[in-house]
């Protein structure tokens, strides 16, 4: 089980990883992109930081996700503001107001309400090398793990998201500025699939400890 305390220290793991790789994604970006994703994901990220630190112990995990979430979006940067805000609310949608600890179970509901709020905003798939190139796979890996750990639920995400996230160096991008380059995108990940990876794989391994 992961109590509350347990989740922020969660989210905690995940500013962590992402701050220290902010240079790498802006890097990634840069090769099609504004070059900008790190910078925002680093205002995410400590805006993850602000609001866990800050949080009201009797809050639920359900709320907290949603004040995050919509805190989240309105972070300037791009669209890496409202997809992570859409992303991160996302993960509280299917949870129940009173629940004070995430099970299994919830684990899988929290990334199955995740993906039905992002397919609310973007109709993107795998392969159209966006950050759905490792959510919907860290997603399909959630709901197919029958582990009662929720942790396991966690790290079976984590390691899909990756693997999507590497798989998106073969695809040629479809959205966003980088479109425009077609084919010349191929071999390079995209950042906001590899933000996405990074967020998960904090996640999974602050469930761990």
């Amino acid at each position: 089980m992961i109590d509350r305390d347990a989740f922020g220290r969660m989210l905690d793991e995940s500013a962590r990883l992402l701050l220290e790789n902010a240079e790498v994604l802006s890097d990634i970006d840069s090769k099609f992109g504004d070059g900008d994703h790190g910078i925002t994901i680093t205002k995410i990220a400590k805006l993850v930081q602000e609001q866990v630190a800050g949080r009201d112990s009797d809050q639920s995990i359900k709320d907290f996700l949603d004040d995050l979430g919509m805190a989240a979006m309105a972070v300037r940067g791009g669209s890496a503001g409202p997809l992570y805000g859409t992303m991160i609310g996302g993960l509280g949608v299917d949870l129940a107001d009173d629940e004070s600890v995430i099970d299994a179970d919830a684990a899988r509901r929290m990334f199955a309400g995740c993906l039905a709020e992002m397919q609310d905003i973007t109709n993107a798939q795998v392969g159209d090398k966006t950050m759905m190139d490792a959510l919907i796979p860290a997603v399909e890996a959630a709901q197919a793990c029958a582990s009662d750990d929720p942790a396991a639920v966690f790290a079976a995400a984590a390691a899909a998201a990756e693997a999507g996230a590497k798989a998106s160096e073969g695809f040629a991008s479809k959205f966003g500025r980088a479109r425009s380059y077609g084919d010349q995108t191929i071999g390079t990940p995209d950042a906001g699939a590899v933000s996405t990876s990074l967020f998960l794989r904090g996640l999974a391994e602050g469930a761990s400890h």
